[in-house]
């Protein structure tokens, strides 16, 4: 038996579910005339992490932090000071710097010479007492050659880590290009066998040079003269470069503290038939002073600077003047000189100090701090985050950027 159901136009059917009529089975459930709403959840946690990471973030980054600049002082100089190889308030160190210059000119004949190298070296000691050298002391080098110094030397006390130093300059035992030898070491032979051996050596930072035994050619003596006077010319500005390169760090030359000394070199053939190689050597030889030690001195001998030993640097020497009343003694110790001109002197910032003085203090309290400091001239604090008022109490933890003056 077949059983027929009511079938319902879509029309009449839309009718009856606006009118709350249940459809007849098999027809489906109605959609609901209203969805139900929803918490923003994901919205609210989103803006909850970012307010989160952002705190941490601030945390994070948090610093204390100062940014110094030094104080600096210009003075007048005009003073009479003292400087002691071995150290004392002003101590200096000897720098050598050497060049040679040739140049071909035709030659016009040969001659006989003898000659003996000569150079200069540094001796070192290691004792902390000064080791006298006789007149005639003898230095050889690794390969057996000999080298005499001409006139007694002391040599100051010092260190295995810094010893004490004095530059001479020695002359081969005989004549010879043999003897022209290039930077090297030397030992003491009459030291053999004994401690001082090892405590008191010497090495040469320039070449031995001038050595020659036989027949050389010769130059016309107004060419000579007028090439000499060239090569003189072209090598005081490359002598004067050469001993810049020289300065150790730390230290300073000053304007008068070198002397340069020039040598004529026997002549020797050229590679081109015919022609003679001019040669022309040229030494500069200078004093420099510890660039804090130097900068002490002259506070303390200038007037009026109210100078209370603070540590200084020279930070511009350049109008200042050494002069002395005779010309350095490379054997001497001890020289005395004049000092004048204007110079530029800035304090030193000792960050551990600076961290020290301000750790624990609110920002008010670390700006009064600092202005007790000479050494400061200004300082710019940062402290983050920006509602953070006060430094830590550990110094370490504190950042103090030394800004250049």
């Amino acid at each position: 038996m077949r059983t027929l159901n009511d079938i319902i136009p879509p029309s009449r059917r839309k009718e009856m579910e606006q009118a709350g009529t249940p459809a007849a089975p098999g027809q489906g459930p109605l959609r609901p005339s209203e969805r139900s709403s929803k918490f923003p959840y994901a919205t609210l946690i989103a803006i909850i992490l970012v307010i989160a990471v952002s705190v941490g973030a601030l945390f994070y980054f948090s610093s204390a932090k100062v940014e110094v600049t030094p104080n600096t002082v210009s003075a007048a100089v005009q003073s009479s000071l003292t400087a002691n190889q071995s150290g004392g308030t002003l101590p200096y160190e000897v720098i050598t710097a050497q060049k040679i210059a040739t140049q071909s000119v035709i030659g016009s004949g040969t001659k006989t010479v003898h000659t003996s190298a000569s150079g200069i070296i540094t001796i070192y000691n290691t004792q902390t007492k000064a080791q006298p050298l006789i007149t005639n002391t003898r230095f050889a080098t690794a390969a057996g050659l000999v080298f005499r110094i001409h006139s007694p030397v002391t040599v100051p006390g010092g260190s295995s880590a810094k010893p004490g130093s004095i530059s001479v300059k020695v002359y081969a035992d005989q004549a010879g290009s043999s003897y022209n030898v290039g930077p090297t070491s030397f030992t003491i032979p009459g030291f053999a066998g004994t401690p001082l051996a090892s405590e008191v050596y010497a090495r040469s930072s320039t070449a031995m040079t001038g050595g020659a035994s036989g027949n050389v050619p010769v130059v016309d003596v107004t060419l000579e003269a007028t090439t000499r006077g060239a090569l003189i010319k072209a090598l005081t500005p490359d002598l004067l470069a050469s001993i810049q390169t020289k300065i150790p760090p730390g230290y300073v030359l000053l304007n008068g503290a070198a002397t340069t000394t020039f040598e004529e070199l026997v002549s020797t053939p050229s590679s081109t038939t015919g022609q003679v190689d001019v040669k022309e050597q040229g030494t500069v030889t200078a004093v420099v002073f510890p660039n804090t030690a130097l900068a002490n001195t002259i506070a303390s001998s200038v007037s009026g600077l109210d100078y209370l030993g603070e540590p200084l640097t020279v930070a511009s020497s350049s109008n200042l003047l050494l002069t002395t009343p005779k010309p350095l003694d490379l054997n001497a110790t001890s020289f005395s000189f004049a000092l004048s001109g204007t110079v530029s002197l800035v304090y030193n910032v000792d960050p551990s100090r600076i961290a020290a003085a301000i750790a624990g203090k609110t920002r008010s309290a670390a700006e009064v701090a600092l202005t007790n400091y000479p050494e400061v001239k200004r300082a710019i604090i940062i402290l983050r985050p920006f509602w953070r008022q006060t430094f830590p109490q550990d110094p370490s933890t504190i950042s103090v950027v030394v800004r250049t003056p």
